[in-house]
């Protein structure tokens, strides 16, 4: 009898001892979120499928079995990191900028929930109803491959995340269908707050970092949204700008071409080991 007390002691120690460090404060997570920019509209090129380290991971945010991934699974980071069928994204190498300058010891991980084309509306949990109603067919699609609630879906993934790692940073890029909005900075507020709420997270913690739309050194159709998006630090105190001078951008002037997703996630992630105390080293 004495000998079945402790066994069943130690099967309680292992299960319960299991769910209580399960979580690795090692691995850090952000969520990614926004527009065409964030979903990623670059052809993905051969060196960006190339010598990605494994500590750079990606979750699924909706079933590709196209490539061999399920929703909430945790990969290796080779791209495409939005959908199944999206393009090259800041995230790429804002995840590989960190891995080559954070010690070994540190996993990244990022989630990344954008639908091209769409306002910040679509991410209001509560209101995002009233804006899908109008959104062309197209739209309309890429929303369903989320369940038809884009922000549902990230909150979902994150809050599954957490089990793994902790969540580290918000990385936005949206913008361009709010050109001259001048109440973005406070609807991107309602949407920060929510999923510090939803999340349990802590503001002063959890930075969000804001991408610029291209540029005016490239013709940027929506570069006068850049002066918009320069005041969302007056609206929330953790927020960055990460500028966009001298990304180079596609034909369209609204979409970043390849190069210019490098560099521009390259900026994301120095601000980001800035704000954790590294000064970046590396370059990949």
């Amino acid at each position: 009898m004495k000998a079945l007390v402790i066994v069943f002691l130690l099967t309680h120690l292992l299960l319960t001892g299991n769910g209580a460090f399960a979580q690795d404060r090692n691995f850090h997570i952000y969520l990614c979120f926004g527009q065409s920019n964030m979903e990623g509209n670059a052809k993905i090129e051969p060196q960006d499928t190339v010598n990605i380290n494994p500590r750079f991971q990606v979750m699924e945010a909706v079933d590709c079995p196209s490539l061999n991934r399920k929703m909430g699974q945790w990969y290796t980071a080779v791209p495409p990191l939005c959908r199944c069928r999206t393009g090259l994204t800041p995230a790429d190498y804002f995840g590989r900028e960190l891995v080559a300058n954070l010690p070994e010891k540190v996993r990244i991980g990022v989630i990344n929930v954008s639908v091209g084309g769409c306002k910040i509306e679509l991410f209001d949990k509560d209101n995002y109803q009233s804006y899908t109603a109008n959104v062309p067919g197209w739209m309309k699609n890429f929303i369903s491959e989320y369940g038809g609630n884009p922000y549902a879906r990230l909150v979902e993934m994150a809050k599954l995340a957490q089990k793994d790692g902790v969540i580290k940073g918000i990385l936005l890029h949206q913008g361009e269908s709010n050109t001259g909005d001048t109440l973005w900075t406070k609807k991107v507020k309602v949407v920060y707050d929510n999923l510090m709420h939803d999340l349990e997270l802590k503001p002063k913690k959890v930075p969000l970092l804001a991408g610029e739309t291209v540029n005016a050194d490239q013709e940027g159709r929506c570069a006068s949204m850049n002066t918009i998006i320069a005041t969302l630090p007056q609206t929330i105190k953790n927020a960055h700008v990460i500028s966009s001078a001298g990304c180079t951008d596609s034909a369209d002037n609204l979409h970043f071409n390849a190069a210019g997703y490098r560099e521009l996630g390259k900026r994301y992630a120095t601000q980001m080991l800035s704000l954790l105390g590294y000064k970046p080293v590396a370059v990949n």
